[in-house]
């Protein structure tokens, strides 16, 4: 019922992202026609289980839109407790998750901001984004995927059932290689993560408040196994500031891993606004 979590995102070795200056945030750097003197920020935010580098392809897109224009910087946010945070304390509360990301985003106000968030970072993404909006710093548009709306999470109790019943879960995201979850070592140390980030989704409660002056794209597969298209549609009710929702034909829990090149259309304005 929570949010996919993409174990081999999350736990199996990969190339290293560069640190920004903040442990909570990665600076993806694709290859030679990044350029730091950004003028223009994506900020992506991951799923449950995941780690900043299931971004990276995002971030070489974006790269190839910008590399003789306005350039972006991809930046991604890495929780603690996995990856090379993997020794520090997880955080099992989303109010929490998005306060100290908050916190690590807040010095980067002052340029262009999107805020990216897929699944459970769509939820950490939303609450950061009203952090930044009270604090008069909100940023320029939201995009969420496969999420439910914050006011259509709807809890869950995956995070108390036992390893098999928590890799059953994982298996019906259909976001795993099914490899992965035969593999002893890789269970042990991808399932306290997954389980953590699915305490946090599962007991998080939207509270009450004015709606974001931000626009919103969301983004859903019609085949999605975990949220369904009126949930993700329902983001609506959350902005004043404009909102959007592309339905993917065919697409599920992780559809827009096969659309990275839209999106990255979509977020830099090459292409004629993708998505």
């Amino acid at each position: 019922m929570a949010c996919s979590a993409r174990t081999a995102t999350a736990i199996r070795p990969r190339r290293a992202v560069a640190p920004a200056p903040d442990p909570w945030l990665r600076r993806l750097r694709p290859g030679p026609a990044h350029r730091t003197a950004a003028l223009a920020r994506v900020v992506c935010f991951p799923h449950a289980g995941g780690g900043a580098g299931a971004f990276r392809p995002l971030a070489t897109a974006v790269a190839a839109r910008t590399a003789d224009g306005s350039p972006y910087e991809t930046l991604a946010v890495q929780y603690p407790g996995r990856n090379d945070r993997i020794r520090e304390a997880r955080i099992e509360d989303l109010a929490e998750l998005a306060a100290r990301a908050y916190r690590a985003l807040a010095p980067l106000a002052g340029r262009p901001l999107t805020l990216l968030g897929h699944s459970m970072g769509a939820l950490v993404a939303y609450e950061v984004a009203r952090l930044l909006e009270r604090a008069g710093a909100g940023p320029d548009r939201l995009i969420v995927s496969s999420a439910w709306a914050p006011s259509r999470v709807p809890g869950g109790t995956v995070h108390l059932r036992d390893d098999d019943g928590l890799v059953d879960e994982i298996r019906r995201t259909q976001g795993t290689d099914p490899r992965l979850l035969d593999n002893r070592d890789v269970l042990a140390m991808a399932l306290p993560v997954v389980r953590s980030d699915y305490k946090a989704v599962e007991t998080y409660r939207h509270r009450p408040g004015p709606p974001l002056t931000t626009p919103v794209t969301a983004l859903i597969g019609d085949s999605d196994p975990l949220v369904a298209v009126d949930e993700a549609a329902a983001w609506h009710a959350h902005t004043s500031g404009g909102f959007r929702l592309r339905v993917f034909p065919g697409g599920d829990h992780f559809a827009i891993t096969r659309h990275w090149a839209d999106l990255a259309d979509h977020i830099t304005g090459v292409g004629g606004e993708a998505l």
